[in-house]
C-alpha cells in the first residue's frame, strides 16, 4: 500500500449579506464568508490538502475563481470532484485532520454534523474526519472577526 500526506490552508473575509457555510453546513451568523463559491474555508482547505497529497496542484488550478461555472457553487460539489480527481490516480481518503480558526460563531456543537456531511461526500466514516475549532485569542484578522481560516492535513492511500 502506498500512502501520502497533504496539507491545506484557506482563508476568507467575513462580510455582511452572505451566508456562512463551514464544513458543508449552513450556520446562523450575522456575517458570511466572501468568495467566488460559497467560500467554505474548511472544505477548501481539505480540497487543497487532498490535491497536494496526490501531487495534483491546488484548488484554484482545478476550480478557478474566475470561472462562471463555479460562481456561488456549493463547496461540497468541489470536494466530491476533488475525490474523483484523486481517484484518477488510484487514491482514496484515509483520514482528515482539520482545524477551523474563528472567534465566532462557536463551532463545538456543529462539529458532529460537519463530520457526518463531509464523511458522506468523501465516502468515508465520520470517525475518519477530525475537526477541531479554535480561536486566536482575539489576535490577528480572525481575532478581530475579519475572517475565518482553516487548516487540513490528510492521508490518502492506494493499493
Amino acid at each position: 500500500m502506498k500512502i501520502r500526506v497533504g496539507f491545506g490552508f484557506d482563508v476568507h473575509r467575513l462580510i455582511e449579506g452572505r451566508e456562512l457555510w463551514l464544513g458543508g453546513i449552513k450556520l446562523e451568523h450575522e456575517l458570511g464568508l466572501l468568495g467566488h463559491s460559497d467560500a467554505d474555508v474548511l472544505i477548501h482547505a481539505i480540497c487543497d490538502a487532498l490535491l497536494g497529497a496526490a501531487n495534483m496542484r491546488d484548488i484554484g488550478y482545478h476550480f478557478p475563481d474566475n470561472a462562471g461555472e463555479f460562481k456561488n457553487i456549493d463547496s461540497k460539489i468541489l470536494l466530491a470532484k476533488t475525490i474523483d480527481l484523486i481517484a484518477t490516480k488510484g487514491y482514496r481518503v484515509g483520514n482528515i485532520d482539520a482545524t477551523v480558526c474563528a472567534e465566532r460563531p462557536k463551532l463545538k456543537a456543529h462539529i458532529p454534523e460537519m463530520q457526518e456531511v463531509l464523511a458522506h461526500v468523501m465516502n468515508i466514516e465520520p470517525e475518519d474526519v477530525s475537526i477541531k475549532a479554535t480561536t486566536t485569542e482575539k489576535l490577528g484578522f480572525t481575532g478581530r472577526e475579519e475572517g475565518i481560516s482553516a487548516y487540513a492535513t490528510v492521508l490518502i492511500e492506494r493499493d
